[in-house]
């Protein structure tokens, strides 16, 4: 049996950058606004923190960073995910040596590879570094979905603590939770279908839309966990809305604007994103303006 590295809600923070760096200012404060939320753990250099542009010096930076600011009262999960599998490993020896305890690594997209090859990539960082390993499965992005006799190959590895699922392929995760409870835990990749994974059994969800209000998605995995449902769903349906327009516009766009329309400063984006579309924007502060978060 395996502890999972943590329970209830975790946010997949963004990076704020100015000008051709990282304002960790910035970052500091949003990272008080996610400890005063309820925030179990934060992914740093994750998707939604636009990895893909960090530098390798940004990148060690960003981590340590974050680890000394937190300082240990919420879990640091780094992203190291990639298709070279060799710089995977290179950036979990850099989270280790930042204090991150766990890691999240994705599929590796672009060159792809088979399920055999899954499987070899993900074992090659795990048996190297100390850190546990999270899975990340989004074939939206990366072109390449982990199946489920892969998982249960994958599940019996000592250091692959679970997998942040955002297929949206319900029955895949039924089975993947029915076949490898236990071995593996799994969290929810989509803010959209938290309440419903965590009715068969996750552990809580990798969040966007915690960025802005950590909070609601905190007392929405305490109420899963309490077996609240009904009340869960209720409280999920008032940011039902929010969360569709968080994913209208590529991630991290949309979060990131939504962000800077509540006053929070989000930084620029970095190429190739682009500030988001004038309906998009509009139909987001509608919402925004509903909830009363402007």
């Amino acid at each position: 049996m395996k502890d999972p590295v943590f329970k209830g809600a975790c946010t997949a923070i963004i990076t704020p950058f100015a000008g051709d760096g990282v304002d960790f200012a910035r970052l500091g404060k949003l990272l008080d606004l996610q400890a005063a939320g309820g925030t179990k753990a934060i992914v740093a250099a994750g998707t939604t923190g636009e990895n893909a542009t960090l530098s390798e010096r940004e990148y060690d930076r960003l981590l340590a960073f974050t680890a000394r600011h937190i300082a240990g009262g919420m879990k640091l999960i780094a992203g190291i995910g990639g298709n070279n599998t060799a710089e995977c490993l290179e950036k979990a020896a850099m989270a280790e040596s930042a204090g991150a305890d766990a890691l999240l690594m994705t599929t590796p997209y672009y060159n792809k590879t088979t399920q055999a090859g899954l499987i070899e990539h993900f074992r090659y960082v795990a048996d190297r570094s100390p850190l546990p390993l999270i899975l990340y499965n989004i074939p939206s992005r990366t072109g390449i979905g982990i199946q489920a006799e892969t998982y249960a190959i994958l599940a019996q590895h000592p250091n692959i603590n679970g997998v942040k699922e955002a297929s949206g392929d319900f029955s895949l995760i039924a089975r993947v939770m029915a076949e490898c409870a236990g071995t593996l835990h799994v969290w929810s990749g989509n803010d959209d279908q938290t309440v419903p994974m965590m009715a068969l059994g996750a552990q809580g969800v990798v969040s966007v839309a915690a960025n802005l209000i950590p909070e609601k998605l905190s007392r929405l995995c305490a109420l899963c966990f309490s077996g609240d449902f009904a009340e869960a769903a209720a409280r999920y349906r008032e940011i039902a809305g929010l969360c569709r327009l968080l994913f209208v516009e590529t991630n991290p766009i949309p979060i990131k604007t939504a962000m800077a329309l509540c006053g929070l400063d989000s930084g620029q984006m970095r190429l190739p994103l682009v500030p988001m579309g004038e309906a998009n924007e509009s139909a987001l502060k509608a919402e925004l303006t509903h909830l009363s978060l402007i």
